[in-house]
């Protein structure tokens, strides 16, 4: 069965965004980017595989789920379809005009467990928080790439999600010299 999986950035506090939505503090270069540029190659926009000349290479991911908010910095920046080599939906609980690439959805939960019943690759919740943190009970896998800087505020991991316990069990860790921390859990369900 296919899996949810959050694979995100993260700063030591907790942010996935500074309060604009901005994530340029967050460390491209360094010794994780490895494991970003080769693990997770298929998390990559189109624009970043052209630009280091390398193919997605279609092996973790080949559905992508994330939030308006989320899509909305790829728009401003005139790239209508960020990640063609993927399934792209975006939750929205308005009607938009959108790429014919991009599915919405009003009902990303839903969406969710129907994708989930299919063959295929693994699903990628990129983001954003506010997403997340609705789709929580549906998320499999974590996968947090922990940044060495503290935002103090911010978009948070899971927005304003109302507290739920839910249970995660770490599975691997893996710490690098540029000071990146990627972090792996397991969901145990709801405690």
């Amino acid at each position: 069965m296919r899996e949810l999986i959050y694979y995100v950035a993260v700063s030591i506090d907790g942010y996935i965004a500074d309060p604009t939505g901005g994530f340029d503090a967050f460390l491209v270069e360094g010794d994780h980017s490895s494991v970003v540029f080769g693990e997770y190659a298929d998390a990559l926009p189109a624009h970043a595989h052209a630009a280091l000349g390398i193919e997605p290479p279609r092996k973790r991911f080949d559905t992508v789920i994330m939030g308006w908010k989320t899509l909305r910095p790829a728009l401003d920046m005139g790239i209508t379809s960020p990640y063609p080599h993927l399934r792209q939906i975006v939750a929205s609980r308005h009607s938009r005009d959108v790429d014919p690439a991009i599915i919405l959805t009003d009902d990303p939960r839903a969406t969710v467990r129907s994708l989930k019943q299919e063959d295929g690759l693994d699903v990628w919740l990129c983001g954003g928080g506010e997403l997340a943190g609705t789709l929580l009970p549906e998320i499999d896998r974590l996968v947090i790439k922990r940044n060495p800087v503290v935002f103090g505020s911010g978009i948070s991991m899971f927005g304003g999600a109302p507290y739920e316990l839910s249970a995660f069990a770490l599975t691997e860790t893996r710490s690098f010299e540029s000071g990146v921390v990627i972090e792996e859990y397991v969901s145990r369900g709801r405690a």
